[in-house]
């Protein structure tokens, strides 16, 4: 899609607006051309002796009343095209965070979130203005264009008419000259806004670290050079602006030189009035807003089609997973896997390989191995941020991919590795899933998850905002946090991800022990807890070790001892090691 289409299909859309600002604009075209007009008779009369002074008080006050409708109707106009353009952001805007926010993983391991925040900032402003201002000064420019030179040309005098016109095709080759450049200066500078945008948000996210390793002159630096960057690049697509006017201002001296010429020629021949050539002066003085319209709406077209262009790509961009689900009800049931398998782009060696499990309702499953088994993938193909290139996954004996994705997602509650806060209240936090949420609910689930001691010693307690990200909370409690919202949420299935890996062993075994009492309170639900601890999955009904993402050892805890594998050695290392830290 194109930017002129967008803006044509919202034109369609809301041509009520435009229409309205259409007509306002062509009442004010009209009663500019009359205000010439009426001076240059005013000027003709005065000579002739023919204009009173209460006639010349009447013609002032008709010419005072124009301008005051002029003023109400430019005013008129600006609420209803701008209301309308505004829109459109309000529209590209919505559709661009929804397009973000149903895409997966793979999507942003690609993207920058400056760049993204730029998009729909600084890019969706520059559409904004084309769909707005652009089609307002085209317009009004236009008119006012056609209806000047037709008075021009058939009220006053056709031959001055047709010798002003004479420099204006150079003053075309100029335009189109410029509006390239602009083009191309515009694209450089929204991508180095981009940039900057990019640096600050990275910095603003890693201060801790950079002030850990003493990098704040240095970053500082590259700033420095990146908005140095921006600015000269922003100044470049200026100065290629800035070339419209002195392109409108020649060809506006030149007209006029040659119109001077002729008309004064014309009027000591009698040929032509004094008023009539002050008219035409007038009419030829209107004709610079036109040109500056023609240039401010080139200016403002390149800004939007380079802003579109790198706008659309993100907007056109598929999905890592496609909703084409229709159940939309929760089915309680076992959870499935057939020969699983999936792979990054990129990486030598599959994630997951011929994974085939079952978990049945009101049973915990256990996922160990070393860093980089394919613990988390197996979470996200469960979650369907991912889909299985290899074999299928069955829910309730339907495939995930028969679920509506918020069908699915609502019936399960997951606490991943980077345990994620907002800029709330803990209990806005807590209650995330689950805003309706009684305060007695979310206190009963942070207890649940050890964390409600830790809140009464704030002092706003669940009213502490938490700041971004959770920045005033520890790594511990930020996970208990999460891991009390997912409880809260109470729903069929729950995914912990390496969650309890901030917390000590006294708080794990505390908030292991309430999600048992959990379960036999509510036999359906079942849980998936992925740990590097395996202290966490003791108590699992079926414990699974991964490793280069396939399946080398499962059974429960006692029968993975027996086997004596890597399970075995790396209980007896992580007991060893819990037997020094208590000494």
């Amino acid at each position: 899609m194109s930017l002129s289409r967008l803006i044509g299909g919202f034109v369609r859309v809301q041509w009520r607006a435009y229409a309205a600002a259409g007509a306002m604009l062509a009442g004010v075209a009209v009663l500019t051309i009359l205000v010439p007009r009426k001076i240059g008779m005013m000027i003709d009369r005065l000579a002739a002796h023919e204009l009173s002074g209460s006639a010349l008080l009447l013609e002032i006050g008709e010419l005072l009343l124009i301008g005051a409708l002029i003023y109400f109707l430019r005013v008129g106009w600006r609420l209803k095209l701008f209301a309308a353009a505004y829109q459109l952001g309000v529209e590209l805007r919505t559709r661009f965070y929804r397009r973000l926010s149903l895409q997966g993983p793979g999507f942003y391991q690609k993207q920058r979130t400056g760049d993204l925040m730029a998009l729909a900032t600084n890019d969706i402003d520059a559409i904004e203005m084309a769909a707005g201002e652009a089609m307002l000064a085209g317009f009004d420019g236009s008119l006012s264009l056609l209806m000047v030179l037709g008075v021009m040309l058939l009220g006053v005098d056709w031959r001055l008419a047709l010798i002003a016109l004479l420099p204006f095709p150079l003053m075309g080759l100029a335009f189109w000259r410029i509006s390239s450049h602009i083009h191309t200066a515009s694209t450089d500078s929204l991508k180095r806004f981009s940039a900057l945008n990019d640096h600050v948000q990275e910095t603003l996210s890693g201060v801790r670290t950079l002030r850990a390793l003493g990098l704040e002159q240095r970053s500082s630096a590259q700033f420095s050079d990146l908005a140095g960057h921006a600015a000269a690049a922003s100044l470049t697509a200026q100065r290629w602006e800035a070339a419209y006017e002195p392109a409108v201002g020649l060809t506006l001296t030149a007209a006029t030189g040659l119109t001077l010429g002729l008309g004064s020629y014309l009027v000591w021949n009698g040929e032509l009035t004094i008023g009539a050539l002050t008219s035409f002066s007038m009419y030829l003085g209107q004709l610079i807003w036109p040109m500056f319209a023609a240039g401010w709406v080139l200016s403002l077209i390149e800004r939007g089609r380079a802003a579109f262009a790198r706008l659309q790509p993100m907007l056109d961009e598929p999905l890592a997973i496609d909703d084409h689900g229709t159940l939309n009800q929760r089915v309680p049931g076992a959870l499935e896997l057939r020969d699983v398998g999936y792979a990054y782009s990129g990486q030598l060696e599959p994630a997951l390989s011929s994974i085939t499990l079952t978990l049945r309702p009101g049973q915990t499953l256990g996922l160990v191995g070393p860093t980089g088994s394919g613990k988390s993938t197996l979470l996200r193909l469960i979650l369907r941020q991912l889909a299985p290139q290899h074999g299928a996954l069955r829910w309730g004996g339907h495939g995930l991919d028969e679920y509506q994705l918020k069908t699915l997602r609502a019936a399960i509650s997951w606490v991943p590795q980077e345990s994620f806060l907002f800029s709330a209240s803990i209990a806005d936090n807590i209650a995330l899933a689950r805003p309706e949420a009684s305060r007695a609910e979310v206190k009963r689930a942070a207890r649940l998850a050890a964390i409600h001691d830790d809140i009464l010693l704030f002092p706003q307690g669940y009213e502490t905002e938490v700041g971004e990200k959770g920045i005033t909370l520890s790594g511990g409690q930020r996970q208990r946090v999460a891991i009390a919202r997912a409880l809260l949420a109470d729903n069929d299935l729950l995914l912990l991800d390496d969650a309890l890996s901030a917390v000590d062993t006294g708080t794990e075994t505390s908030i292991l022990e309430h999600l048992e009492e959990l379960r036999a309170q509510r036999p359906g639900r079942s849980a998936v807890i992925a740990s590097h601890r395996l202290s966490a999955v003791v108590n699992a009904d079926l414990i699974v070790v991964l490793h280069h993402g396939r399946i080398v050892e499962q059974g429960s805890h006692d029968a993975l001892l027996a086997l004596d594998g890597w399970y075995a050695s790396q209980w007896r290392y992580q007991q060893l090691e819990a037997s020094l830290d208590a000494l």
